[in-house]
């Protein structure tokens, strides 16, 4: 793997270090692959404060897509880059055909853990290009994830596939995690990514900018660590958390974007 595909160990130390402890996510798959593959991370990247993290903003994008699920028909799901996640797992049940995509290394990976089923893909392919939606199913509908990837994407490239899957679809559901500018710049000085060996990385001014071009009109914005989770974590852990991730500074730093572009 090159150095971008291996910060895929850093969400994948996250939800598993939350699930041992029985706390907000139950990632048993994340467990079972980590003390497997168990990727050397050092410094704030095993830091159990962005493992908090890392699980927080997991559960809320599961809560989402359980959501979108149950409200929709005609549809496929799209987990775009999902390294070695798990989330089909966690979600269930799943009436529609869901496809993971990543890179050809990343999939390999999966494939010593996810079996591959008429309702479960996995694709090899570089999502920035957009070329997968021509292997793609008709559907009416697209529910769309992207956790964790669009800051290694720059904006052209990102909204490059978001044009492809909006052309293809008549409906599109769209959740995205995103860096500001000034984290952006921040992650060269320190970010956990700096342990695998990449520095840089890219922001989005604000939610409108993925608006352009690309037929997705702007929903809202998520809180990544809903309180309901805080409240997972005990008393000291609790108040240093909201500091240090949940407080005003934080999120200016990072958003998680909802979209959604729908039939006239």
């Amino acid at each position: 793997m090159d150095n971008v595909n291996k910060t895929l160990y850093i969400p994948l130390y996250g939800k598993a270090y939350v699930s041992k402890k029985g706390i907000i996510l139950s990632v048993k798959t994340a467990e079972e692959i980590w003390s497997k593959e168990g990727f050397a991370l050092n410094g704030k990247a095993k830091s159990k404060w962005l493992a908090y993290y890392m699980g927080m903003r997991s559960a809320t994008i599961d809560s989402w897509v359980k959501g979108q699920i149950s409200n929709s028909n005609d549809c496929i799901i799209l987990h775009l880059g999902c390294g070695l996640d798990s989330r089909v797992i966690r979600i269930g049940d799943c009436p529609f055909i869901w496809f993971d995509i990543d890179f050809e290394s990343v999939i390999k990976e999966r494939e010593k853990y996810f079996n591959q089923t008429e309702k479960y893909q996995m694709l090899c392919q570089d999502v920035k290009n957009g070329d997968f939606v021509a292997q793609l199913p008709n559907a009416k509908k697209a529910i769309v994830i992207m956790e964790g990837v669009s800051m290694y994407l720059q904006e052209e490239e990102l909204k490059n596939c978001l044009i492809k899957i909006t052309s293809k679809f008549e409906e599109v559901a769209y959740m995205v995690d995103c860096y500001m500018p000034f984290a952006a710049k921040m992650s060269k000085l320190k970010n956990p990514i700096k342990s695998v060996g990449v520095s840089q990385v890219y922001g989005i001014k604000d939610e409108f900018v993925l608006e352009e071009g690309t037929d997705l009109k702007f929903v809202k914005e998520h809180e990544i660590t809903p309180q309901y989770l805080i409240e997972e974590l005990s008393g000291v852990e609790k108040k240093l958390f909201k500091r240090l991730y949940a407080g005003k500074t934080s999120k200016k730093l990072y958003k998680l974007y909802e979209y959604r572009k729908q039939k006239d």
